[in-house]
């Protein structure tokens, strides 16, 4: 087994690496003058299976040439499987065409890491796990909610009510209620742009209990924040929040400041893009991805993965 980081997250990498009782596989990563990328394996991994980790976050696009590139120069070291390990899949949001004349980006994704050599596919919390059905090679998805419910039981009180911030995660916030043992709760929301929503309506009662607002991605807050104004006017006595991927930026983590949120759970399936401050509790997913690295290497079910004790 060999362990390969591209350059967008290679603190995660190595401690994957570390979890799983090996170091990362020697490879030279560097850009030309016209920012063509260059990989270099340096050490021997004919014959071998390859672990490829790389989160497809923010820039999106260099970080997916660089994964592809790296796949590519595996492929051509006679690597024996190739495992593209994704934490995050980026253009996961574009899944399907819901307005004329727009691609499914998400799709054209899975045929440019299986068309460079991807023989398997590791990813955690897909936006949509319908996304599994675009690839024709196995595919084991992930879930965070094992080591952020472990989390939430230890610092969050009774009387508790997990909500979808929108429709679309209710099936989601109905498993973390399960987990939880809690009530369920679901807002709807109206996008404006990417940028500005409204949170126009709440179906469930909150009033007097402490909300745990659960997503898969926020980037600005928005969805977090209107939804979180919501409960306070429904009488929400506490609001925390738990996403999978924080791509955070600047203006989000100001929004979220301002907003009635106490604390923002996340993973560090992605880097931080700057800082974010006291509100944001981030929890490491490594071993949870290196026991899925070493049950595929060990010809193992990962589904014990799931389990949450």
């Amino acid at each position: 087994m060999k362990i390969l980081a591209g350059r967008a997250h290679t603190g995660l990498a190595e401690r994957i690496a570390k979890a799983a009782g090996t170091e990362l596989c020697g490879a030279e990563i560097s850009q030309f003058p016209d920012g063509e990328i260059f990989v270099k394996i340096t050490e021997n991994i004919r014959g071998r299976d390859v672990y490829i980790v790389q989160p497809t976050s923010f820039p999106p696009n260099e970080n997916l040439m660089e994964l592809l590139i790296m796949i590519d120069a595996a492929k051509r070291a006679s690597a024996k499987r190739i495992t593209a390990v994704l934490p995050y899949y980026g253009y996961a949001r574009q899944d399907r065409k819901d307005q004329p004349r727009v691609p499914i980006t998400a799709k054209l994704v899975a045929n440019l890491l299986v068309a460079a050599g991807t023989n398997r596919l590791l990813t955690m919390d897909l936006h949509a796990q319908q996304i599994q059905g675009f690839f024709d090679i196995p595919v084991d998805h992930l879930y965070a909610a094992p080591v952020i419910v472990k989390y939430l039981r230890e610092k969050t009180p009774d009387n508790l009510v997990v909500v979808a911030p929108d429709t679309g995660g209710l099936k989601v916030a109905a498993a973390y209620a399960d987990m939880l043992g809690a009530g369920v709760a679901v807002v709807g929301k109206e996008r404006k742009s990417a940028e500005d929503v409204e949170a126009t309506h709440l179906v469930g009662d909150v009033k007097g209990c402490n909300a745990v607002l659960v997503d898969d991605i926020t980037s600005t807050a928005g969805t977090l924040v209107a939804a979180a104004n919501l409960l306070v006017e429904a009488g929400a006595a506490s609001i925390r929040a738990a996403v999978s991927h924080s791509l955070l930026n600047e203006k989000g983590v100001a929004k979220l400041n301002a907003s009635p949120i106490e604390e923002l759970v996340v993973t560090d399936s992605v880097p931080s893009r700057c800082d974010t401050g006291n509100k944001v509790k981030v929890l490491s997913v490594a071993e949870l991805l290196a026991d899925a690295v070493c049950r595929i290497q060990n010809d193992r079910s990962v589904t014990s993965l799931f389990n949450i004790t």
